[in-house]
């Protein structure tokens, strides 16, 4: 799948890998604590992602979030992201993320589009702090022989703002690029599969990993 973000990596410097990832997402209103919350919304989601061609596992994700309807499209959020990473042949490090986002839903005829913005300040070691805005474009088109199956594409790039001892030079950061297809069991219950290609570049902008991973979503609303 191709990005639709330029990605400045040399086929000499990149390093390939597979794996997978696991992620479940929950979403809802407030209005189950108080109806006048109704336009407050509630964001948790958790992830387990394995390399090594799957045989080992070095993160996961928790992610937890408080939003607002702005309207029956818009929403805003401001969230927390605890991320545990063991690379391989790599020091163990907990990085921790504060962010708003801005999520915007724009029905058409041939599908759905959905933009969101995140800007992430990542805690590293010490009391570095490193700023990475991030863009995820993402469309998702029901058949027509069966409304509940649906084409689901998504592209998410991530850019580093400032140079950091532990999080890189500023710059391209990585960008990910998801193909699949989702079913919907009911309209709170969704699940999508498909391939993930996710490049990463390295601190200094020498070399790269390009991951091809198998995703697996469940995406929960009420």
């Amino acid at each position: 799948m191709l990005s639709v973000f330029a990605i400045p990596v040399s086929a000499d410097d990149l390093t390939e890998d597979s794996g997978a990832w696991l992620q479940a997402v929950t979403e809802g209103s407030m209005e189950f604590i108080d109806p006048s919350l109704k336009n407050g919304r509630i964001w948790l989601e958790g992830q387990s992602r394995f390399d090594g061609d799957w045989s080992h596992w070095y993160q996961g994700m928790v992610r937890a979030a408080a939003g607002y309807s702005l309207s029956d499209r818009a929403t805003i959020w401001a969230g927390y992201t605890w991320l545990p990473t063991q690379n391989i042949g790599k020091d163990y490090i907990a990085q921790q993320d504060i962010w708003p986002a801005f999520r915007y839903v724009l029905p058409t005829d041939i599908g759905t589009f959905t933009f969101r913005t995140m800007w992430e300040t990542n805690f590293l070691r010490g009391d570095q702090l490193r700023e990475r805005p991030r863009q995820m474009i993402k469309f998702m088109h029901p058949f027509e022989f069966e409304p509940r199956l649906s084409l689901i594409a998504w592209d998410e790039a991530f850019y580093r703002v400032n140079t950091t001892e532990w999080g890189g030079k500023s710059g391209f950061d990585q960008n990910r690029a998801f193909a699949g297809l989702g079913w919907s069991f009911n309209k709170n219950v969704r699940t999508e599969m498909g391939y993930l290609n996710q490049i990463v570049d390295d601190a200094k902008h020498e070399n790269a990993t390009m991951r091809h991973l198998a995703m697996a979503s469940v995406f929960v609303n009420f």
